[in-house]
């Protein structure tokens, strides 16, 4: 039954070329697993998302999305399609914004990779901007923004022992395997127009917190990776993109999350980066971010300048991951050409918070 809010739903279009999935082996091989499918399958692909191919599967009676690594993927662990669906099987019974999931296989006879399928949580993604013709106002642009922290919050309240999450991943040592590892994978990608990184790197070492506590975390909490009620777009009823989740440190998550928190009074530069509607009125700025967060999670953080510089760090190694793709001609798209100057200023920021202790 169509809503009033259906047209400003994220839509899937055009399978891209080079592409496609083999339709008929698909359809015949779902059928076999879901018996109850009607109808003809009907195909269309998401173009948001820079890693996972993602498409939608449309039935008479069933709305599914299939997710699948890139061709041509070597490394399993970066594109782990049975990790990324096991988690999230376990976690949909103790956070209900999880799609449900259906199937997973690793038999590459199927489509050519291995691949999950799950419903389809049909709504808005907020993206750079809102939907045109979609205006919140002020107070509804606020309420969004706290639900929005309210369910990252429920996330790191999850209590991973009764959810059967705990063997997960490592935990205990998390904050220094992060630092270490992200120091080593930019020192990896640098090129010759981009920072060292060295001092940043001896920063982090030196001002990693004593302590930390270990939840289930997310490592990609944006907007434009949850899901809104198209008929009440202050509501948040999904968060995708499972990939980057883990047992980890909750301040670090929100860290990661603040690096890509543009607000209205940014710099040009800044401003120019901004893949999320967080410069809009209402929407609150990083400090208020963290005052809110500390606050409802009851955590007293006397500085937070160490998450902040980790998370824009990591940013850094990661816009430079791709840079170094492009740098060696191992990618062409265009997009790419500058993040090296991304990633200057990005340390540039980082190094600018390191000076305000």
């Amino acid at each position: 039954m169509a809503n009033a809010g259906a047209r400003f739903e994220d839509k899937a279009g055009a399978v891209r070329a080079g592409e496609q999935l083999p339709e008929q082996q698909l359809s015949q091989w779902l059928r076999e697993q879901l018996p109850e499918l009607k109808g003809t399958m009907r195909v269309t692909q998401y173009s948001g998302g820079a890693s996972n191919w993602t498409y939608r599967l449309e039935f008479d009676n069933a709305d599914l999305i299939l997710r699948r690594p890139p061709a041509g993927t070597k490394a399993k662990s970066a594109h782990d399609m049975g990790r990324e669906y096991r988690l999230q099987k376990a976690l949909k019974p103790v956070f209900p914004y999880v799609p449900k999931m259906h199937l997973y296989t690793d038999d590459e006879s199927v489509i050519g990779a291995e691949f999950y399928i799950m419903d389809r949580v049909a709504g808005i993604i907020p993206r750079k901007n809102m939907p045109r013709d979609l205006k919140l106002n002020e107070p509804q642009t606020r309420q969004l923004c706290l639900n929005a922290l309210n369910v990252l919050i429920e996330l790191h309240q999850v209590d991973i022992e009764a959810a059967g999450l705990t063997n997960l991943a490592k935990g205990a040592g998390y904050t220094e395997r992060q630092v270490t590892g992200w120091s080593e994978r930019y020192v990896k990608a640098k090129t010759w127009n981009v920072p060292s990184g060295k001092k940043i790197i001896r920063w982090l070492a030196k001002n990693m917190p004593k302590q930390e506590s270990i939840c289930m975390t997310h490592n990609d909490f944006r907007f434009d990776n949850l899901v809104l009620d198209a008929d009440d777009p202050t509501r948040i009823i999904g968060v995708l993109d499972w990939e980057l989740a883990t047992l980890g440190n909750p301040l670090m998550d929100l860290g990661n999350s603040l690096a890509y928190w543009i607000q209205a009074d940014d710099d040009r530069i800044a401003r120019s980066t901004r893949r999320q509607p967080t410069h809009l009125p209402g929407m609150l700025t990083r400090q208020q971010v963290i005052d809110y967060y500390c606050e409802k999670m009851g955590v007293n953080v006397a500085d937070f300048r160490f998450y902040e510089v980790f998370g824009l760090f990591r940013l850094s190694a990661i816009a430079q991951q791709i840079y170094y793709r492009y740098y060696h001609k191992q990618t062409r798209n265009p997009a790419f050409k500058n993040f090296w100057f991304l990633v200057n200023y990005l340390q540039w920021r980082a190094r600018k918070l390191m000076k305000q202790g």
